[in-house]
């Protein structure tokens, strides 16, 4: 009886282990081998593209493109600002070079490509026309803004974060990824009130951590669209999550939950994540303040007619405010006018039903009592 107990555990252990060595979606999720890769750099990553074509994994590839807004075009004051602005200028050019050479080394290798864009405190109208401009997407391109931290003295704010993903699908019509950390993810969560769009774009996740079980659900996020598992932080000659063949120990790796397959079917990721049909499908009707008064209120919603999804966002856009009017002109080519009710815009329907709680002249239809 004893060897058979223990022959049962050590077979309990065996499984578990199993199961622990395959990855979960929350636990080294990268050990399971179905579960497609995304690397991104940014200019100082030195990549070997023909070693990295060996690693099949792969399956996806996202450079940093626009760092705040661009140098001025005309460099102005003495002679050490002028050479600083040259300098700046020199990077710039350099950069965005780097840029187009990855991006054709990264079609021609069948990768999925992606432009990520650094924000910076200042105009958010402004850095997101610099970044379309910089990055110019095409239809399969994934965008993303990196807010590194909750601190808007040093990173583009919240706030200016959310205007800048809301002007991003004014001119483009997708809406970005949003790159961030745990904590940051989670006062976004917390305060989504006051981020309706911010919480909702996709999360591309930050930690470097072998287990985040008990980081979700984080208010709308059920679960991350990336996870960035691998970087210098935890990676050395000694120890890392995972190796990529061409590359040093400075690469970012990402992971996704889902196949090759999937990730490239769900690539660039351009609409909001979903949320309970109640807040984006209904309104709740306004209480009589004497019921409130006593205490015998009971919270109604009443449903609503959907409309032409593009009209509706451009009014709830210009409800909410542009708070940098003066952002708005972009200072490289801009895209042709999209006419209302181009057949594009018809993937937006549900991003424009969270809009439309926002507007005084909507149509309610019929009432639903919710306790």
């Amino acid at each position: 009886m004893t060897v058979i107990v223990r022959s049962l555990a050590a077979l309990t252990l065996l499984l578990l282990a199993a199961g622990a060595a395959a990855g979960s979606e929350f636990t080294q999720p990268w050990l399971d081998r179905d579960r497609a890769l995304v690397l991104d750099a940014y200019e100082y990553n030195p990549i070997d593209w023909t070693a990295l074509a060996g690693d099949k994994r792969i399956v996806g590839f996202i450079n940093k493109a626009s760092d705040g807004v661009p140098p001025p075009y005309r460099c102005v004051g003495d002679e050490t600002e002028r050479r600083l602005c040259s300098a700046l200028w020199k990077r710039y050019s350099v950069a965005r070079e780097l840029f187009l050479t990855r991006r054709m080394m990264a079609n021609s290798l069948g990768l999925e490509w992606g432009a990520y864009h650094l924000g910076r405190p200042g105009d958010p109208i402004a850095q997101a026309n610099h970044f379309i401009d910089y990055a110019q997407p095409g239809p399969k391109d994934l965008m993303a803004i990196d807010i590194e931290e909750n601190d808007p003295e040093k990173w583009m704010s919240l706030a200016d974060a959310e205007e800048f993903a809301r002007h991003v699908w004014r001119r483009v019509g997708r809406f970005p990824v949003l790159y961030t950390n745990g904590s940051t993810a989670k006062h976004i969560a917390d305060n989504r009130h006051r981020y309706p769009v911010l919480s909702r774009l996709p999360l591309w996740y930050a930690r470097y951590k072998p287990d985040i079980a008990g980081h979700f659900p984080k208010g709308n996020w059920q679960s991350y669209t990336l996870w960035q598992f691998s970087a210098q932080a935890n990676c050395n000659d000694r120890r890392c999550p995972y190796r990529v063949p061409g590359t040093r120990n400075d690469i970012d790796v990402n992971v996704a939950a889902m196949t090759a397959a999937e990730l490239r079917d769900a690539w660039p990721f351009g609409q909001l994540v979903d949320v309970p049909a109640e807040m984006i499908a209904t309104v709740p009707v306004p209480l009589a303040r004497r019921l409130a008064l006593a205490g015998a209120a009971k919270l109604t919603y009443a449903r609503v007619e959907a409309g032409e999804p593009l009209t509706i966002m451009a009014v709830a856009f210009r409800v909410a405010g542009n708070r940098y009017p003066s952002g708005n002109r972009s200072t490289g080519p801009r895209p042709a006018a999209v006419p209302l009710g181009f057949a594009e815009y018809q993937a937006a329907q549900r991003d424009a039903e969270l809009a439309m709680v926002a507007l005084p002249d909507r149509n309610v239809t019929g009432a639903t009592a919710i306790d």
